[in-house]
């Protein structure tokens, strides 16, 4: 199973950035999919998550309205589009699969595979 985040990079504040989840080893469009972030000596934080079919989402509220997460069950692959950044956006962002039937979760402890993480760092 390999989760591939890519799309990272330096940004300035206000600036925008598109986020991808390159997936392959799972049969993606049975996994709720989502993104998490975490910043130097915090924990990893949900931030985006949508439901297997894309029909359902939900966002952290330091991102909503910011943030637009999306998914491509033919390539495979889930999307996080950031605008108006700001320097609390940086961190390492992660892309995570959860098996459930239902919804989606907040709680990284329901995520099964994780990716690598790819940095976004947004300067002032």
């Amino acid at each position: 199973v390999q989760l591939q985040a890519s799309g990272g990079g330096l940004v300035q504040a206000g600036g925008s950035l598109r986020l991808s989840c390159a997936t392959s080893g799972i049969t993606f469009e049975i996994y709720v999919m989502a993104w998490f972030r975490q910043a130097p000596g915090k924990e990893r934080e949900f931030e985006a998550a949508i439901s297997r079919g894309g029909i359902s989402t939900d966002y952290a509220d330091s991102v909503r309205g910011r943030f637009s997460v999306s998914r491509d069950n033919a390539k495979n692959t889930v999307y996080l589009q950031m605008n108006s950044l700001s320097p609390e956006d940086t961190a390492v962002y992660h892309c995570a699969a959860d098996r459930r039937t239902r919804g989606v979760s907040t709680d990284r402890k329901d995520y099964n595979y994780w990716g690598q993480g790819t940095q976004v760092t947004v300067s002032s």
